[in-house]
């Protein structure tokens, strides 16, 4: 071992382990961290411990990088893109999928409202379009149109494609909004970034970016609800995003910059990037940060905020919201993105750990604005010195929250489609020649390859324990394109916290290299595997749970003899029916009463939360998806009915890219023809909603029709209880 004074730099940053990680950037000792940062390094399979403060490093292998698409010198790094990020009236934005029909729309309504948009890319084509250049490749358009951004208006099966374009074009910020974009394409676009420094890449399957101040939307968000203001806000959730800005809006504040990090599993921009925008932007006097559940992402906010409040004498106000505190354990909440992994912590958690940060929580997006309002008004009365004082006496004007017990990790069974059977699970090994057997023992341990979120690449899990003890895992991320396992650090620094002997590496290293094949092959997010040590050396797996991504088999037509293991019949029937339609549905347990139906994954997760914490019970979780239609509308009603156990119906829905009109008659319509009892409210948010609300007060049906959350989640948990 070795103290990081006894070497260079330029030592320190080859000793680093290969796999890029800015967490474990972030952390190193402060006075190397921004030099360190400022390097192209690829930091590989960095342990855990790595994460944490080290003031010593661990002497590992150097190793070459990968495939680079810049021709910017080594000393600098991905981080060095987050400038880009700061868009406004000078941004020049490029289209790829120019001429489809969702760009078109958006192009039109995006140079009303002032974007700067220099043309588009129709791969193989030149000419024009809506009197702006169509150009053949994106090299093309850098060459003669020089764009600050490009908007990929593109399928998920080709996303990955069209962002690789613009990497090997240096296109200073693309924005990705497609959704099902497969996890193992992101995974090699991650690969990519990670060892270049000109482009930043915000989402996939996200809304975009948009300055209200400079007139630029890069993305889909819905204009009406903007205006220029002073609060910067990062969301992973597009309708809460949306919800949050409305809030903001209607408080008479309006936003500077709001970025999306996305609900996928890997974002290209995250929290902690778009909180180092917000504390330099002169622009931005209040921060608002919108998390849910999966992934560490909120974590590792709420270490920056810590760290912003102690080195900050007068800190810019951050409040924040945690979606997902009352999703059952296991299940995947719309999103892409939800769920929680091995050692991963639950909402609640994250929660907790934002609150004790200093940052001032909320239930519901709507109290944002006039929350906001007060802590910008009382600025001057922040503490000066040591702001960090626990969860702070300001805290409890807004915090609503009922307190639960934390549980740090979720184990109980996924029902995600694509989860299979561990027999089948067991055909899969044994056709790579791994060794099983259901006989478990004390003495077994756990090995999964899953996503580290953090380092934007797949990792090593490990626990000395059969059972995923949360205070013995450790991850340990790696490239997606390394090759071979034996004799990597990665494998050394596994074997060592399992406890391995020597004389077992080469064999442990076997194992890991079967499970990855099959994890890149088979396009699985999580392999979570218990074994034990056989007579001669070998690895024996005892216990197996596969989940394969659904996305590359909808999207791109991947993976068939993977999708085909799936058995419906042993799947809850109304969540099957109710994915024929496109909706997410999730039957949550319990006595039920209040059938939720609402628009976008987010939302759905927090209106499931905040009517909880009002007293309800909710029947489920039901996300019609970005955009609710009358059709969509109506197969939500039928399915939320057939659940005897709803004595009343709650639809929240924010009327953004669809206007609260269209869904009120949509409403309106679903509910004569399915000539439904049931009592429903309706809260309409967002574009037209005085119509919509009126439309729905007039129908003579019992609708009972609100704009606040607040009235409306009383009114339903009444009528609910049959009062």
């Amino acid at each position: 071992m070795w103290r990081t004074s006894d070497t260079g730099l330029a030592d320190l940053a080859y000793s680093l382990l290969e796999v890029p990680s800015r967490r474990a950037l972030s952390y190193i000792n402060p006075a190397f961290g921004d030099s360190i940062a400022s390097l192209n390094v690829s930091l590989l399979s960095a342990p855990m411990a790595l994460h944490v403060l080290p003031k010593r490093a661990p002497q590992t292998l150097r190793v070459p990088l990968t495939r680079r698409f810049t021709t910017s010198p080594r000393t600098a790094s991905y981080a060095d893109t987050l400038p880009n990020l700061r868009i406004g009236a000078h941004t020049r934005v490029l289209f790829q999928g120019f001429t489809g029909r969702q760009a078109t729309a958006n192009v039109k309504e995006s140079l009303e409202w002032g974007t700067k948009i220099v043309g588009g890319v129709k791969p193989g084509v030149e000419g024009e379009h809506l009197g702006l250049p169509v150009f053949p490749s994106v090299k093309a358009a850098q060459d003669k149109a020089r764009p600050d951004a490009s908007a990929i208006y593109v399928p998920g099966n080709q996303t990955a494609q069209a962002i690789e374009e613009a990497i090997e074009a240096e296109i200073p910020l693309v924005v990705a909004v497609a959704e099902h974009v497969p996890i193992h394409d992101i995974l090699r676009i991650h690969s990519m970034l990670q060892t270049q420094s000109k482009t930043r890449l915000v989402g996939a399957n996200c809304p975009g970016i948009i300055s209200a101040i400079g007139k630029c939307r890069i993305g889909f968000q819905p204009l009406p609800c903007f205006a220029p203001g002073n609060v910067g806000i990062v969301a992973k959730s597009g309708t809460l995003s949306y919800e949050t800005v409305a809030s903001t809006t209607r408080a008479g504040l309006g936003q500077s910059l709001c970025i999306s990090m996305g609900g996928d599993v890997l974002a290209g921009t995250n929290f902690v990037d778009a909180l180092g925008i917000f504390e330099h932007d002169p622009d931005t006097q209040g921060i608002i940060l919108v998390g849910e559940i999966g992934g560490t992402a909120e974590m590792d906010a709420a270490e920056w905020i810590k760290d912003y409040r102690r080195r900050t004498a007068d800190p810019k106000p951050i409040m924040a919201l945690v979606g997902g505190l009352e999703a059952p354990p296991g299940r995947i909440m719309g999103h892409a993105g939800a769920w929680a992994a091995p050692g991963e912590p639950d909402a609640e958690t994250k929660y907790q750990a934002l609150e004790r940060a200093g940052a001032v929580m909320v239930n519901h997006p709507e109290k944002f604005g006039a929350g906001m309002k007060t802590l910008l008004s009382s600025r001057s009365k922040y503490p000066r010195t040591s702001p960090i004082s626990g969860t702070g006496s300001h805290n409890r004007g807004f915090h609503t929250m009922r307190r639960v017990t934390p549980v740090s990790i979720q184990t109980a069974q996924q029902k995600r489609s694509l989860y299979i059977k561990q027999f089948q699970a067991f055909d899969i090994l044994k056709q790579k020649g791994v060794l099983v057997s259901e006989s478990a023992s004390s003495s077994d341990l756990s090995v999964s390859i899953t996503v580290d979120r953090t380092a934007l690449s797949p990792c090593i899990v490990v626990s000395p324990t059969a059972e995923f003890d949360q205070t013995q895992l450790k991850n340990y991320p790696f490239s997606y394109t390394l090759a071979s396992f034996d004799g990597t650090p990665v494998i050394a620094a596994a074997a060592s916290h399992l406890g391995l002997p020597a004389s077992t590496h080469r064999k442990f290293a076997a194992f890991v290299q079967s499970l990855w094949e099959i994890y890149k092959e088979k396009e699985a997010f999580v392999l979570e595997t218990q074994a034990g040590i056989s007579t001669d050396g070998s690895f024996e797996v005892r216990s197996a749970r596969f989940g394969f991504d659904d996305a590359a088999f909808r999207s791109s037509g991947r993976q068939e003899d993977i999708h085909k293991l799936r058995n419906t019949t042993e799947e809850v029937p109304e969540e099957v029916e109710a994915e024929k339609d496109g909706i997410v549905y999730i039957k949550l347990e319990g006595e039920g009463g209040i059938g939720t139906l609402v628009n976008g994954a987010g939302l759905a997760m927090n209106t499931v939360d905040a009517l909880t914490i009002h007293g309800g019970h909710c029947a489920n979780f039901l996300d019609t998806g970005g955009k609710a239609t009358s059709e969509t509308v109506k197969s939500s009603f039928r399915v939320i009915c057939s659940d005897a156990r709803v004595k009343a119906i709650f639809v929240n829905i924010f009327g953004g890219l669809t206007r609260c009109d269209m869904i009120a008659e949509g409403i309106i319509l679903a509910f004569r023809d399915l000539k439904m009892k049931v009592p429903v409210v309706v809260r309409l948010r967002g574009t037209n909603e005085e119509l919509g609300q009126k439309m729905i007060a007039e129908s003579g049906l019992p609708l009972h029709a609100f704009d606040g959350f607040e009235e409306a989640a009383k009114k339903v948990i009444a009528l609910a209880k049959g009062q």
